[in-house]
């Protein structure tokens, strides 16, 4: 699906341009080193199954995108948190953005997109966006449910859907849009010692406001071998809050 340049690849909530270029710039908040992993017991098919069909209560966390856009008009759409059974375990499916693309080039995301109008679910959503951008087979893939909706700043009311898929390799990558498919463990994800606290300050005061502006956000480090992601913004928060269910 393509809009003229416009992609709601829904990655950062930091509107600052010099943001988006190099989030690891940003400074250094913090780690989360008191918070303890999901077990592993937790990352397993069948515990997921049983955890969306019935979840505790639990509070999902809210990012800056969320307080800001509280009470602004924001459209549909959906992200797959897309679950891959591989010999070590559960894995999360992800994309990194191509380099010339128009907004947030070389980001890493979910896929996903713009609801239409006809989607009768998020999910319906998801998986069409999946197979555009990636060739992601419907068939076989098993929706356990939907993530709270998370609001960013390009005005996107976004469900993640999570889902096990039964496809596990073959992806294809969609030219102009997509330049690598990649999987991380879920375990990684789902350890708060790797969830780093950034801070963006921006190095002159607002031209009207006189005020220095700053975001937060939230950034997860992942290296293999020779290749060093950085998943941060909106991915991030989406993954932090997908972390709060299981650990509940």
């Amino acid at each position: 699906m393509h809009v003229g340049f416009f992609r709601p690849r829904l990655n950062p909530p930091l509107s600052a341009p010099r943001a988006a270029a190099d989030p690891q710039s940003a400074r250094l908040l913090g780690r989360d080193t008191a918070l303890p992993a999901v077990a592993a017991e937790r990352l397993t098919p069948q515990w997921l199954r049983q955890r969306f069909a019935r979840p505790p209560a639990w509070q999902p966390e809210l990012f800056e995108d969320t307080l800001r856009l509280n009470d602004q008009p924001l459209r549909g759409a959906a992200v797959l948190v897309g679950l891959v059974p591989r010999p070590q375990g559960l894995h999360v499916l992800l994309t990194r953005r191509t380099l010339d693309l128009h907004e947030h080039a070389g980001q890493i995301s979910f896929p996903g997109g713009r609801r239409d109008r006809q989607d009768l679910h998020p999910a319906v959503t998801a998986l069409r966006e999946a197979r555009e951008e990636i060739g992601l087979a419907p068939r076989g893939t098993e929706v356990l449910g939907t993530l709270p909706l998370y609001r960013t700043a390009s005005r996107y009311a976004v469900s993640p859907v999570v889902a096990l898929l039964a496809q596990t390799q073959g992806w294809r990558a969609q030219p102009g849009e997509v330049s690598e498919v990649f999987d991380v463990p879920l375990a990684f994800l789902m350890d708060p010692r790797h969830h780093e606290h950034r801070e963006w300050v921006s190095p002159q005061p607002d031209p009207h406001t006189g005020l220095v502006l700053r975001r937060r956000f939230l950034l997860i480090p992942y290296t293999v071998g020779d290749r060093r992601y950085v998943i941060w913004g909106a991915t991030a928060a989406m993954l932090r809050n997908l972390y709060r269910l299981l650990i509940a």
